[in-house]
């Protein structure tokens, strides 16, 4: 199977890249800069150069291509329209990924929500981001297009990713604050929780779902969650640091911008990945965000 994967170089992209040539796939994987394209083509990935914003590119890829992962930029919504427009009537998969920071709310750390979502729920989607949710309805809405078109959406993913970027989000930012600074910084009082998951269980998941799922299904990703005063603290005892220190939101937004400090983490996104278990077979094999950082987090 020939897969064009966006975001190649990337966390996620990279690590499904790996997953995928392992399982017998070849796969072709945009990349901006000719220096990653040479490492991309040294892990056995045919690199294609370009971006998100060669919309005449992304049309040609797609078309030739037996699946098409978008694994970049999830709000670009010029790209997406492209690979629709090159897989339009073919009934090739379009695995489109998105994040669960997209039914976050504004608890600014301060607040356990006690919504959880499943990929059933009615979805509670805060204004800032209901452009990601349209971009996710209109991905869904491509299945009427002869695609075979699925959101994968993740929640806080942690682990070491096999690509070429090794490094997640939320975690590693938190963790280079605290080595810059000597103190863990959370958002609040910590008590927002978020559904974490591992890499290596986020890519079995998309390659279960590029041989599986059906036109117009939503995954969630998840197993397992963590407050991020949980978060905080196992990274403090990771780094031997003293006490998880708080910052307000607008304290955090001056350091990590408003997007990251609101949503990123000050919010609560809890989600439960019913439907990959129950329709894919599913089984992730890590469980816990906080016994890796405690027992294999890189130092």
């Amino acid at each position: 199977m020939k897969i064009f994967i966006s975001g190649a170089s990337g966390f996620v992209g990279g690590t499904v890249a790996r997953r995928l040539l392992d399982a017998g796939c070849s796969v072709r994987g945009l990349v901006r800069d000719a220096g990653k394209a040479e490492q991309l083509k040294a892990l056995g990935i045919e690199p294609v150069l370009g971006s998100l914003e060669d919309s005449d590119l992304l049309v040609r890829e797609a078309r030739s291509a037996d699946g098409v992962i978008n694994a970049a930029d999830s709000d670009h919504l010029p790209a997406i329209e492209a690979l629709v427009e090159g897989l339009r009537g073919s009934d090739k998969p379009l695995l489109h990924t998105s994040g669960s920071s997209v039914i976050g709310d504004d608890a600014r750390g301060n607040r356990l929500s006690e919504n959880v979502f499943d990929d059933d729920t009615p979805f509670v989607v805060e204004a800032a981001k209901q452009p990601r949710r349209d971009i996710e309805l209109g991905v869904l809405n491509a299945a009427n297009e002869g695609i075979r078109a699925i959101v994968l959406c993740p929640s806080n993913i942690y682990g070491s990713g096999t690509g070429l970027n090794a490094h997640s989000v939320q975690i590693p930012l938190l963790v280079d604050q605290a080595r810059e600074t000597g103190v863990v910084r959370i958002v609040g009082q910590g008590v927002n929780r978020w559904s974490n998951v591992h890499i290596e269980d986020v890519a079995e998941l998309y390659l279960l779902a590029l041989h599986k799922a059906p036109a117009g299904a939503f995954y969630f990703i998840e197993n397992g969650e963590a407050s991020f005063a949980e978060i905080g603290g196992a990274i403090a005892r990771r780094l031997k640091l003293g006490p998880v220190q708080s910052w307000t939101a607008e304290e955090a937004a001056e350091h990590w911008g408003k997007r990251q400090a609101h949503y990123t983490f000050g919010s609560n996104s809890r989600v439960r990945a019913k439907r990959a278990r129950k329709e894919l077979g599913w089984a992730p094999r890590h469980t816990s965000a906080l016994s890796w950082i405690a027992e294999e987090m890189p130092l």
